[in-house]
């Protein structure tokens, strides 16, 4: 029988953050605060970069990259969200569904591809110093960013072709505040073996040789700032690289808790919660983490408020 003759919705139904009626307004201003933070926190990097000529280096390039990401990331899934809870309506069409799962899976996988291409940068820049402008050129970082957004949508065009040629007639009810992967699988009726070996085999080996890339970078990373001899030279190198584990900390912490726990301890609303800390919460805490903890990026942010007081 043809997959499609057996797809009979045109919609699904979110389920909510809340279905406390009292609880969706303060929501709505807290995601609203949240949003607008995330959006001011990573314009005012890009802002930085572009203005001040001592970020123009392959690492800030990449940070500029990552900015983008924590912008675009958050957009494809808060404002559908915040008018679900203005709207009190939890619908979104299955074409809006196919495209939100698209743009989230393509944004989160480029993030990390490119968290293992900012580890290899900073790999470069400790362990080989000397080299690092001949080895990091400008043509280098271009196919570097280039590669880690086409890998990421050509990555999420495969899952999203899969997962919405599958057969939905059990239920249209989403059971997450979003559309992704786990959550639209689990409501079709036709066999979803090859999804979830998809899902489970191309995506876990990515996941994995990303990591491997990062957790070998950082190795020699540490094996290299231990064998520096003074304090100093000791601080200055993990200076370098401390926002950027923090930020891969961060984002595999969570991404790992979302998807790799046992299936005894889900639950719908630690579910939501926890991907609410991957998708909305990370994207505004990285522009934080940056700015607090490298002076270069402070200078530049100085630098533009000054200008915007003068003006």
């Amino acid at each position: 029988m043809d997959v499609y003759n057996l797809t009979t919705f045109t919609e699904f139904i979110l389920i909510g953050l809340s279905d406390i009626p009292e609880v969706r307004y303060p929501l709505f201003i807290a995601l609203t605060a949240i949003y607008q933070i995330t959006l001011l926190g990573n314009i005012a990097i890009l802002l930085a970069i572009a203005t001040e000529k001592k970020l123009h280096t392959p690492m800030y390039y990449f940070l500029a990259s990552l900015s983008l990401l924590d912008i675009f990331c958050p957009s494809t899934i808060v404002p559908k969200i915040l008018k679900n809870l203005l709207t009190k309506k939890q619908n979104i069409s299955f074409l809006g569904c196919a495209l939100q799962l698209f743009f989230l899976i393509a944004l989160e996988g480029t993030e990390v591809f490119l968290l293992s291409v900012m580890a290899y940068d900073r790999y470069v820049a400790i362990c080989f110093p000397l080299r690092y402008t001949l080895i990091m050129t400008k043509k280098l970082c271009v196919l570097l960013t280039a590669g880690t957004w086409a890998s990421g949508f050509l990555h999420s065009l495969l899952h999203t072709i899969v997962t919405f040629r599958l057969s939905f007639c059990k239920s249209n009810r989403v059971n997450q505040y979003y559309c992704d992967i786990p959550p639209v699988v689990a409501l079709s009726c036709s066999s979803t073996y090859v999804a979830e070996m998809l899902m489970l085999v191309i995506g876990g080996f990515l996941a994995s040789c990303t990591f491997f890339i990062t957790d070998i970078s950082y190795f020699y990373i540490i094996s290299t700032i231990l064998k520096i001899r003074s304090v100093e030279g000791k601080r200055k190198a993990f200076s370098t690289c401390a926002s950027h584990l923090l930020v891969v900390g961060l984002f595999y912490g969570t991404t790992l808790f979302t998807y790799v726990r046992p299936s005894s301890h889900h639950s719908p609303a630690k579910d939501r919660f926890i991907s609410m800390l991957n998708v909305v919460i990370t994207p505004m805490l990285n522009p934080m983490i940056y700015s607090l903890r490298n002076t270069e990026v402070k200078g530049g942010l100085k630098k533009i408020l000054c200008y915007k007081t003068k003006t």
